[in-house]
């Protein structure tokens, strides 16, 4: 008969050493791995068949009728859900603290709940008191909602048991659930996925939506085993400063939705609002006579959203430039610089460079390019790009500007907040299927980047290098000896 082998394990991240050690070398924390026993099978063929039963095969086209989902009444929510929490499926959800988690999810137990659904709410975090207080502020205390505060797993299971008619259920949080059979601490590896998967269990039994609340890491990622994201169905983040007024929720996994969709909220005294014409607050507050400043018509999903993309350049004080990047992929804009460097002979290298993407939104599309591109050429040249104008394109390596999804919806977008003009990849603009523009709209066509640099380089008033002489410096720009 084979041997237990003995094994140690992160409490931290879950990785896997064979023998202990102070340092886990996979999230560098100390004093974080406890011995598991993994009981070892003997060679030969397995025995575990013996005694079991034959699993029936069924079509893939089915005569019943897909389950309907449960809406929350929250538009933005449902967005990124797909359409609603679908019956049996397990959605676990993080942010930072104090980012609105705990928010709008009993905002969205209390829509629910007043729809007619049986809708419990299990906080392992506060005391039922503390829950009322935050219902109360937010408006939403008569709601027939189901209360309770437990962090026993054995006693929740045994709760839910006796639920017949449960619709929703939300644990906030799954880190503060702890098995008593498990010689471990709460949050720890072994405990938030053994958890996990019992209450995951009991959900697709008795067919009620589970939403387990989950803590993150200070490098932003879910705290806990990875394990953790592939059990579940659906996995959303909330983002967002909580100095700023604007909440993201995004979908990096869903099995019954899209990926790339997005909610976007609005943090107010009575809670979060639902903002459905994201493109307009984000435009908000710009000045279009500020150099530095381009408006990007981006798509999250299947959204449109016009940001605002503000880039700053500044002459270096020595040593290594400094490159600052909010909202964007710092990598893409090294690429960037240098290709505006080596393919337009524009001199950037000695400035210190920040970029922002206003509002607290994240971009990630590559279709940006073109506009942090504009952006950067009219910080660098002192030219305000034109007010009334949206960019939006993929930059190659060699300069040329590439072509990007949904043309058509972007312009749309532009047109209905009152832009007159957009610059767009050409070979999109000369497409054989053709474009079909709003009225009114007028479209810059560019084919290399070189192109976008020509109408700011005309009558810039470039930047001094570093150690020019005095006269050739404007008097604001002149350092002090």
């Amino acid at each position: 008969m084979a041997k237990p082998t003995h094994r140690f394990v992160c409490q931290s991240c879950g990785t896997v050493h064979p023998k202990w050690q102070g340092k886990c070398e996979g999230c560098g924390e100390w004093n974080t791995l406890a011995e598991e026993v993994v009981e070892a099978r003997a060679p030969g063929p397995s025995k575990t068949a013996v005694g079991g039963r034959k699993v029936e095969f069924v079509a893939l086209k089915g005569h019943s009728a897909p389950p309907a989902r449960t809406r929350t009444g929250i538009e933005e929510l449902d967005r990124v859900l797909g359409g609603g929490f679908v019956p049996g499926s397990v959605v676990l959800v993080g942010g930072d603290p104090g980012i609105g988690k705990s928010t709008i999810l009993l905002q969205a137990a209390a829509r629910v709940a007043e729809s007619g659904k049986r809708t419990l709410y299990i906080s392992g975090e506060e005391a039922i008191e503390q829950v009322r207080l935050r219902a109360l502020r937010l408006g939403v205390s008569s709601a027939p909602l189901g209360l309770a505060a437990a962090t026993s797993l054995r006693d929740i299971l045994a709760s839910l048991e006796e639920e017949r008619d449960a619709g929703l259920v939300i644990m906030d949080s799954i880190q503060t659930v702890w098995l008593d059979s498990l010689d471990s601490a709460p949050g720890t590896v072994s405990q938030v996925r053994a958890c996990a998967a019992e209450l995951g269990r009991l959900a697709k039994a008795k067919g009620f939506a589970l939403v387990l609340v989950g803590h993150v890491t200070k490098e932003g990622t879910l705290a806990g085993p990875r394990v953790l994201e592939h059990m579940v169905d659906a996995t959303l983040y909330f983002e967002g400063d909580r100095g700023h007024q604007f909440r993201i929720m995004r979908a990096t996994k869903n099995r019954f939705g899209a990926t790339d969709e997005i909610g976007v909220f609005e943090m107010t005294e009575a809670g979060l609002a639902e903002v459905t014409n994201p493109s307009a607050l984000f435009l908000a507050e710009r000045r279009g006579n500020v150099s530095g400043s381009a408006v990007f018509a981006g798509l999250e999903g299947t959204r449109p959203v016009l940001v605002e993309i503000q880039a700053l350049l500044s002459p270096s004080a020595g040593g290594s430039p400094r490159r600052q990047v909010v909202g964007w992929d710092a990598g893409r804009l090294a690429m960037l610089l240098a290709v505006l460097e080596s393919r337009c002979r524009m001199t950037l290298g000695m400035n210190d460079v920040y970029l922002n993407i206003a509002g607290g939104l994240r971009i990630n599309e590559p279709a940006a390019d073109l506009a942090v591109a504009a952006a950067l050429l009219s910080a660098a040249t002192d030219r305000p790009c034109p007010p009334d104008m949206v960019f939006f394109g993929e930059v190659g390596l060699s300069g040329e500007i590439r072509q990007v999804a949904q043309t058509e919806l972007r312009l749309r977008e532009a047109a209905k907040l009152g832009f007159a003009a957009a610059t767009l990849p050409r070979r999109v603009a000369r497409g054989g299927r053709g474009l079909s523009a709003p009225d009114g709209l007028r479209l810059s066509e560019t084919g290399h980047l070189a192109d976008l640099v020509a109408p700011f380089a005309a009558g810039s008033r470039p930047r001094p290098e570093k150690g020019a002489g005095k006269e050739k410096a404007r008097p604001e720009e002149v350092e002090a000896e």
